[in-house]
């Protein structure tokens, strides 16, 4: 991608944020996205786990978590100096010439792009499968029904109700026993004491620097035992595999995106 008239450099961006965080990207024109990285690989989390898919990872990101895996995505310091604008046709096209089962938008946060011209790009290409925080609109126009939508909220950027309530399975970060209670009544309040929800499962994932912490894994054993569905123990399978590409280079022009 080196040297693409559409590579906007990050640091020359009015972005607004004083502290050296990307929360948004800007658009550079409607169905141009900033890629971050795409690749083949498969999904290690979820329902889907074990299975081929196509990973396209958007710039920009206002949630920020402490303990984000993919913080190039908005740190100046971790992120290259160029980011890709790839047009979505261009997204298809690299999707289905991989042979993935699915397409996965990530991020960053996806939502806060319009989705709806990547959507119409992978129909009848790949189903597209979408990871959001769920704090912000999910825009995707005629493919909103047949998107397959992970939700992950955080407690910084809690969740929208309609999103809570469109999700087809939702994905907790838990850091301490007590994020357990936590969500579990934010989830009472949206979908009542008997969980009537759309989601087959809500994962429990021990936080990732955290997996080896026997009181943690304890309390997340005991809560799916009590509590039974849709609580389900969660892995992030992949990482035990070391499947996925590294990060690209902070100060390398270009590098943000592979072309599969």
């Amino acid at each position: 991608m080196n040297g693409q008239p559409n590579a906007v450099p990050v640091a020359h961006a009015d972005h607004g944020v004083p502290d050296g965080a990307l929360p948004v990207a800007p658009a550079a024109g409607r169905g141009l996205y900033p890629v971050y990285e795409n690749f083949h690989s498969w999904q290690g989390e979820g329902d889907f786990m074990g299975k081929s898919a196509y990973f396209i990872r958007l710039f920009g990101c206002p949630v920020r978590c402490e303990w984000c895996d993919s913080r190039g995505t908005w740190d100046l310091a971790e992120a290259p100096s160029e980011i890709p604008r790839i047009q979505p046709a261009r997204l298809a096209a690299l999707a289905r010439e991989s042979r993935a089962e699915f397409v996965v938008v990530t991020g960053g946060e996806p939502a806060i792009h319009d989705l709806e011209p990547l959507a119409e790009a992978l129909s009848g290409v790949l189903p597209m499968h979408i990871e959001t925080s769920g704090a912000f609109p999910l825009r995707l126009g005629m493919g909103a029904e047949s998107a397959w939508v992970t939700l992950s909220p955080k407690r910084n950027a809690l969740a929208l109700r309609e999103n809570l309530l469109r999700a087809d399975e939702i994905k907790l970060v838990i850091s301490s026993p007590a994020d357990l209670p936590f969500w579990h009544g934010v989830l009472r309040q949206s979908f009542g004491p008997r969980f009537r929800l759309r989601a087959r499962s809500i994962w429990l994932h021990p936080e990732w620097s955290r997996r080896e912490d026997a009181r943690l894994l304890a309390a997340i054993n005991r809560w799916v035992l009590h509590c039974s569905a849709p609580y389900r123990v969660g892995w992030q399978l992949h990482k035990c595999y070391n499947v996925d590409p590294p990060p690209p280079i902070r100060g390398c022009r270009g590098q943000g995106a592979h072309r599969g």
